[in-house]
C-alpha cells in the first residue's frame, strides 16, 4: 500500500498552524485582559509581571526573561533576554513606548533567529486600544 507522505506532512503542518494560531490567540487574550485592567501608562516591567499572573490564571506555560546566547563559529558573541517564551515555541516581546520603531521589530526578529523559533509577538501596551499595539512577526527557517 502506498502512502501519501506529502498529504500527511500537509495535515501535520495545518495542525501545527492551528495550534500556533490558538496559542497566539490565548497570549493576545491575556495581554488584552492586562491592558483592560491596567490601561496604558505604566512601565514595561509592570505589564510583564501582570502578564505572568494572567498566564498563570489561564494555565499558559511560559518562561520569563529567558536568557539566550548567540554563538558564532562555536564562540559566544552575545547574550539576550526574551521577555517570554510561551509553550517553548512563541517568543513574546513587550514594550511600553509611544510608538513601535523598526528597531523593536528587528530585536524580535533577531530573537527568533537566535532561538530558531518561527513566530513572535511584539506587544506595545502604551496605546489606547491594545489591538493597535500588537505586531505578529513570522520567520521562515
Amino acid at each position: 500500500m502506498k502512502t501519501n507522505r506529502r498529504g500527511a506532512e500537509d495535515a501535520e503542518g495545518r495542525e501545527l498552524g492551528e495550534e500556533m494560531s490558538w496559542l497566539t490567540g490565548e497570549v493576545i487574550g491575556a495581554a488584552i485582559e492586562v491592558h483592560r485592567v491596567l490601561g496604558p501608562g505604566f512601565l514595561e516591567e509592570v505589564y510583564k509581571e501582570a502578564l505572568v499572573v494572567e498566564f498563570m490564571i489561564r494555565g499558559i506555560h511560559h518562561e520569563v526573561e529567558k536568557s539566550i546566547s548567540l554563538t558564532y563559529k562555536g564562540h559566544d558573541v552575545g547574550r539576550g533576554r526574551l521577555d517570554f517564551l510561551v509553550a517553548d515555541c512563541l517568543v513574546v516581546e513587550l514594550k511600553a513606548v509611544q510608538t513601535l520603531a523598526p528597531i523593536h521589530e528587528a530585536q524580535l526578529l533577531s530573537y527568533l533567529k537566535i532561538t530558531k523559533r518561527t513566530l513572535g509577538l511584539l506587544i506595545n501596551f502604551n496605546v489606547p486600544l491594545l489591538k493597535d499595539g500588537i505586531k505578529r512577526i513570522a520567520l521562515s527557517l
